[in-house]
């Protein structure tokens, strides 16, 4: 089945991405129109807060029949964001990929709703400069070759602010007073962050207001006392904290207190998009920066020197596969397989001091350690001769002394 823009004549039923904002609010309709079709409502609560009572609400004062709106926090975090930590996973050094890693997720749930429902075709909200459409289209079609994808924001003229509330009053859509006016940013939120872009936050040089941080006290007012905590883990996904055992997604969300509390997780990213462009963003991760300094602090006892370095050089091309939407190719489902492979021992506890925006390992334990106190202890020992290390050492200086004197000769 080909993929190019399908007639409005061939769309007799659409699944929309459907948050019940002002965007997404305004696309229902226009596909009602446009498109002449049935539309189906997905809404995913991936954690991000809001009450999904008033989505339900504003789809079926719209005409809308057939209603989805499901609780994906236990798949999300179990599924798509544990996986993701296995790897330590971050792009461009710094981002948790808390947006890119839902994005799959709500792809996955999107064909398999219209599938369900025998719809033509999906529809998302994401605009026509940013990465999101990518991610939603490039995991629909690794899951369904032959979904046809809607995406408004590269079809129609309604290309502000101002023309969305527009048609919004044309058609007697309900329009949230905060959004008369110019939004000051752009929120994206779930379980594992959340994301400010745009407005206030486009010029780089200019510090983002205290107001944009929604999920994290600032550091500098967080308490005066530092709290410590104990992380436990089994094959390299926490199950526990302070030996209490969690579901993923309670885990998750208590470790978001407690970093909230103490003001982790706070970034602020100028990073590349998929698309070309540079793009600055405020980001909130509490509980996934605490999860990866644990994660990193148990794999320093239980992963071989050889297992962590090549995972470390093969987490950014994994970290970008998430970033550009590639959850769903064969290249990131053969380097998950690696990355599992090297966590069947990490398991252990891990003690974090969580302080004024820091998140910091005092203390790692393992039965599968692989740390041996005798042999790098400066006392007396037993099972390390040292005088081994001259022959280590001239073995590898052989190569390095041969181009020296080829240099010397040279000159």
């Amino acid at each position: 089945m080909s993929n190019s823009k399908p007639a409005a004549k061939d769309i007799n039923k659409v699944v929309l991405a459907y948050s019940g904002g002002l965007d997404t609010s305004v696309i229902l309709k226009w596909l009602q129109v446009e498109y002449d079709c049935e539309v189906v409502t997905f809404t995913a609560d991936l954690g991000q807060g809001d009450e999904l009572g008033p989505a339900r609400e504003k789809a079926e004062r719209a005409g809308v029949k057939e209603i989805y709106i499901e609780d994906l926090r236990e798949e999300f975090v179990r599924d798509f964001v544990f996986p993701m930590f296995r790897a330590n996973a971050v792009y461009e050094g710094l981002y948790l990929l808390g947006t890119s890693i839902a994005r799959p997720l709500i792809a996955k749930r999107l064909v398999e709703i219209a599938r369900a429902t025998g719809a033509d075709a999906i529809s998302h909200g994401a605009t026509g400069k940013g990465n999101d459409q990518v991610r939603f289209e490039l995991n629909a079609y690794a899951l369904d070759p032959g979904i046809h994808v809607i995406a408004p924001w590269r079809e129609w003229d309604l290309n502000s602010r101002e023309k969305l509330i527009t048609f919004a009053e044309q058609h007697q859509i309900a329009i949230p007073k905060d959004k008369r006016g110019e939004a000051p940013f752009s929120v994206d939120a779930n379980l594992l962050h959340t994301s400010s872009e745009g407005k206030v936050l486009e010029d780089p040089a200019a510090p983002a207001p205290d107001y944009v941080y929604q999920r994290t006290v600032d550091p500098e007012a967080a308490p005066d006392q530092p709290e410590i905590i104990e992380i436990g883990f089994e094959r390299g996904d926490a199950v526990a904290i302070n030996g209490e055992a969690l579901s993923p997604a309670a885990l998750l969300a208590r470790l978001n207190d407690y970093g909230a509390r103490h003001g982790v997780g706070r970034l602020d990213l100028v990073e590349n998009r998929f698309v070309g462009m540079k793009s600055r963003g405020i980001y909130e991760t509490p509980g996934g920066t605490i999860l990866l300094a644990a994660h990193r602090g148990i794999e320093q006892i239980t992963l071989d020197r050889g297992a962590a370095h090549l995972k470390d050089e093969l987490m950014p091309r994994y970290a970008e596969l998430i970033y550009n939407g590639f959850w769903f190719a064969p290249e990131r489902e053969m380097l998950q397989a690696a990355i599992d492979k090297s966590q069947e021992h990490v398991t252990g506890t891990v003690r974090i001091k969580l302080y004024k925006g820091s998140a910091n390992i005092i203390g790692r334990q393992s039965d599968y350690t692989i740390y041996s106190e005798a042999h790098v202890t400066f006392e007396e020992d037993a099972v390390y001769d040292q005088k081994d290390a001259e022959g280590f050492i001239k073995l590898n200086a052989l190569r390095l002394k041969l181009l020296a004197r080829r240099n010397h000769n040279v000159k």
